[in-house]
């Protein structure tokens, strides 16, 4: 079942969210490669919206760190066949891309909300381009491209540097003509920040709720995850490895109601959320 995503607003069924993750790309840290053939991108963004996935985000550049970015017409023809056949059947679909011309196309293809991991500042067109096409917007928090973002991990107050950060993108994204009910949050957790960050922001998403706008949480399967749960050589689980701790954070996350959660496994997340909401009626 999808949510009832619309060009007016953000969804706000009064649960979190699940957003299911298709990577379209050779290099993704979690299945690269995996989905690049269209077809099996397809099937598997088919797979996500059948076992309840609300939206389904599709990607065409890995944003781990060190990644190279594709071209402008390889990340297209990556991720326009996917859309199309994914919203033809019915599917609320978001577009992962830093790139206007990307979000433009993705959006005449079928997608309905554009998934900016730049929050806007990787390029000048982004905020006018989604102010025009009037679709929900994710601005993410972010300090430079993967090849170096981690070298930018540097913070005095991390919680009260990210969410000024934040905040001057939202500002910037108004100033562009994106209304507010159209805007939709994301911390950046692993971009420009430690695992040890991480878990700082975690602790203190309350500043980041003082923004006063939805929040949607990309932890599945990253890194930090894979430290904690290293194996008595000190070696990182792998990231396939790390659903089980995903899981864990959904649900924590759930039961605070943030706005959703950008996840690899779709179903136990759902069920999560349903428990969590279960329980809340008691």
């Amino acid at each position: 079942m999808t949510a009832d995503l619309v060009v007016d607003g953000i969804p706000s069924p009064g649960r979190t969210l699940v957003m299911g993750v298709v990577n379209v790309t050779p290099d993704s840290f979690s299945d690269g490669g995996e989905w690049l053939d269209p077809d099996e991108a397809i099937a598997h963004g088919l797979d996500l919206l059948a076992e309840g996935a609300d939206l389904v985000d599709v990607g065409g550049e890995s944003t781990r760190p060190g990644a190279v970015r594709p071209t402008q017409e390889v990340e297209l023809a990556r991720v326009l066949p996917v859309i199309s056949a994914l919203a033809a059947a019915g599917g609320v679909v978001s577009v992962d891309t830093m790139r206007p011309e990307v979000a433009e196309r993705a959006v005449r293809a079928g997608a309905r909300l554009v998934n900016d991991v730049s929050g806007g500042r990787a390029e000048t067109e982004m905020l006018p381009t989604v102010a025009r096409l009037g679709v929900p917007y994710v601005c993410m928090h972010w300090r430079g491209h993967a090849a170096d973002m981690q070298s930018r991990a540097h913070y005095h107050d991390l919680a009260g540097e990210v969410a000024a950060e934040l905040a001057e993108q939202v500002e910037a994204a108004l100033a562009a003509g994106i209304r507010r009910d159209r805007l939709v949050l994301d911390p950046g957790f692993g971009f420009a920040k430690t695992g040890e960050h991480n878990w700082e922001l975690l602790n203190r998403l309350d500043e980041l709720d003082a923004l006063g706008l939805p929040i949607l949480y990309g932890l599945s399967r990253k890194a930090f995850l894979g430290s904690l749960l290293a194996g008595p050589d000190g070696s990182s689980r792998p990231a396939r490895e790390r659903d089980d701790a995903s899981l864990a954070l959904t649900t924590l996350l759930a039961q605070l109601r943030v706005w959703g959660v950008r996840v690899h496994r779709v179903r136990p997340s759902v069920d999560a959320v349903a428990v969590v909401e279960r329980w809340r009626r008691g």
